[in-house]
């Protein structure tokens, strides 16, 4: 079982950056960024491979967001510039065996940090 607790959200004006931050309890998974805006469903935002040397985005974040991690720290980031306000959303980090950007292939989920955008 791997324990995986966000940090790091709040309240921003657009164009404002936060970095987000999930402690792990195990390094050794692909990770990735979910997020859910109210109403709607989990959307995948950004993946990167067990050793940190692949990385894939959703095309709405894409030169804006930043994913990241330090193994030796047990600790998965998400730097986030050039906040928007529809980046409004609950955001989850997740572990998977898999390298993947479907949720479904996620086996442990963080509880979510919230982040607002306001215009």
């Amino acid at each position: 079982q791997v324990q995986l607790v966000e940090s790091g959200g709040g309240l921003v004006q657009a164009g404002g950056s936060l970095r987000l931050s999930c402690a792990t309890s195990d390094s050794r998974y692909a990770m990735g960024w979910f997020r859910q805006a109210p109403g709607k469903g989990r959307d995948f935002v950004a993946a990167i491979s067990w050793s940190g040397v692949n990385t894939y985005y959703a095309d709405s974040v894409k030169g804006r967001f930043t994913i990241s991690r330090d193994n030796a720290k047990n600790t998965l980031y998400l730097r986030m510039n050039s906040l928007k306000p529809e980046d409004t959303a609950v955001y989850y980090c997740a572990a998977s065996r898999l390298f993947l950007r479907t949720p479904t292939s996620y086996e442990y989920w963080g509880q979510g940090t919230q982040v607002t955008v306001s215009s």
